[in-house]
């Protein structure tokens, strides 16, 4: 099974507190949901993976309930089925933190680490908790492959590697090769809301999934 914090300590705080707006609310969740997470959201999946998925932030029912990335929402459901027929997935969904699902070359994580009001963290939360992002890319091999999942995940992984958004321009099925050796792929966020208006289908997911997988096994 893979480990609950799969990455080395410096790129994850469990007791993390830098963010006081985020601290009050997460105080406020446990205190209405005693039996939730409601902490900072560990990375899941495989430490030496060469594909990283960077979400926004857990949501309040999904992985701030659970403790997994995308685990226990609408999101998660399409993610991890995704997941599993591309190979990098044990099971093609995540029911639970406990549940013995494994990912393979694959490892998810998030922009900002806490659930934060409406699901709309602050500028300066994404920025606090950028350098947790920042190291855990900086255990990538070059050649690997980070999805980002939404705008404000491209734009995290962007500052976690000290370049330029004006100079890689996010947009769904945009590939963009990065100065260090990684290739950044993008996606529209896999929400209920992208997924139910059809602003993101499951063919247009399944395409970026089949584009990460290539940028994967060339040379």
């Amino acid at each position: 099974m893979n480990p609950v914090v799969p990455v080395p300590p410096e790129c994850f705080d469990p007791a993390c507190s830098r963010c006081p707006r985020l601290v009050d609310f997460l105080a406020g969740v446990r205190a209405r949901h005693v039996e939730y997470h409601a902490a900072p959201v560990p990375p899941f999946g495989d430490p030496e993976a060469r594909f990283l998925i960077v979400g926004l932030a857990p949501g309040m029912h999904g992985a701030n309930a659970s403790g997994r990335p995308f685990t226990g929402d609408h999101a998660g459901i399409l993610l991890y089925r995704m997941l599993y027929e591309m190979g990098f997935g044990s099971a093609p969904e995540s029911v639970s933190r406990d549940d013995g699902l494994t990912l393979r070359d694959c490892r998810i994580t998030n922009a900002v680490k806490c659930l934060p009001p409406e699901n709309k963290p602050l500028t300066r939360e994404i920025q606090a908790c950028n350098d947790y992002l920042a190291r855990e890319l900086a255990l990538l091999a070059a050649g690997s492959v980070v999805l980002a999942l939404g705008t404000i995940a491209h734009n995290a992984v962007l500052r976690a590697l000290g370049l330029r958004q004006s100079a890689h321009r996010f947009g769904h099925g945009h590939e963009h090769v990065l100065e260090c050796g990684l290739v950044l792929v993008d996606s529209y966020h896999c929400s209920r809301y992208n997924t139910q208006t059809g602003r993101l289908t499951e063919p247009m997911f399944r395409a970026v999934f089949e584009q990460a997988r290539r940028c994967l096994d060339s040379p």
